[in-house]
């Protein structure tokens, strides 16, 4: 019974994580902008590509972070159930190189996720905290 609930619950969270990453991995993604005319007035395409918002960057991090985490966990339950039906067929050896391989690779998805996103945020909050005391950089047009 307690092996039941266990099994359960691991599915149950990583069931979860997986949700979670999904939705935060829909964030605004930018759109690059194709030229409507070949006048040398408009800007290039690489000009109008838009630049993502500090917000943006920080929902992307958040995002990163969560899939690395579902990621993580989907390995840690994939090496517990191979672990579990080593043990069942009495193959102690075999379910303990699953289990820790199954442990290892999760901790190596968080930790990439986590590092990934933990970029992500501190780029995010450095521009916004920039925004803040450079009001703007635009070159005044003269008439």
């Amino acid at each position: 019974m307690r092996t039941a609930f266990l099994k359960c619950s691991i599915a149950l969270l990583a069931f979860a994580f997986v949700l979670c990453g999904q939705n935060a991995s829909g964030q605004s993604s930018p759109t690059q902008a194709t030229p409507q005319s070949t006048d040398t007035a408009q800007p290039s395409a690489q000009q109008q590509r838009k630049q993502t918002s500090p917000g943006g960057d920080v929902g992307r991090g958040a995002g990163d972070i969560g899939k690395g985490t579902a990621k993580g966990t989907g390995a840690a339950a994939k090496g517990v159930g191979k672990g579990a039906g080593d043990l069942v067929t009495l193959h102690p050896l075999n379910a303990a190189g699953n289990i820790g391989k199954g442990a290892g690779v999760a901790g190596k998805d968080i930790g990439v996720g986590a590092a990934k996103g933990t970029g992500k945020i501190v780029k995010g909050t450095g521009r916004g905290i920039g925004k803040i005391f450079h009001h703007s950089h635009k070159p005044k047009v003269q008439d």
